[in-house]
């Protein structure tokens, strides 16, 4: 059995270790459903004929969906990843646009001992449209479970002791 990154306990990751998901393109139903799931409803993503006549020339997809579809790429083992922590340094560098298909290409940045039971991960995203050029980037921060025999409470007590 071929172990993933993403099912490597915290101690055997390495800074450095890289991946690249699946792609997913976002449609125009993608972003209706996430106006309506936010309320953003800026006429930039929801407004055809407003957005004809503004630099993209054309509705997008939002920043901030786009950030949800890369972290939803990731595929984090859900017994190794316990919980998201931080998200920091997003930059949106170009816009999606619908029909558009993002993949990102990740690396672990920095690993961080919080106890006996998980770590702090962070991986560093760099979300690709079709063409390879970067439309995002950001760094996630999660709690990683190390091997131990009931790591349960101390991840617990981990989500709240870590410094900020």
């Amino acid at each position: 059995m071929t172990t993933t990154l993403f099912s490597r306990p915290f101690d055997e990751l390495e800074a450095g270790d890289r991946f690249t998901t699946r792609g997913r393109t976002v449609t125009e139903a993608d972003v209706v459903a996430f106006a309506t799931l936010t309320g953003d409803f800026h006429p930039q993503h929801t407004d055809a004929e407003w957005s004809a006549s503004k630099p993209f020339g054309e509705r997008i997809a939002h920043g901030m969906l786009v950030l949800s579809y890369a972290a939803g790429l990731v595929p984090f083992d859900p017994e190794r990843v316990v919980a998201l922590r931080r998200v920091k340094d997003v930059v949106f560098k170009r816009p999606v646009r619908f029909g558009d298909t993002i993949k990102v290409h990740g690396r672990v940045a920095d690993l961080r001992e919080v106890d006996p039971a998980a770590g702090l991960v962070a991986v560093a995203l760099d979300v690709k449209g079709a063409d390879a050029k970067t439309v995002m980037r950001a760094t996630v921060e999660v709690l990683w479970t190390r091997d131990t025999s009931d790591g349960t409470d101390a991840v617990a007590a981990a989500l709240e002791e870590v410094p900020a």
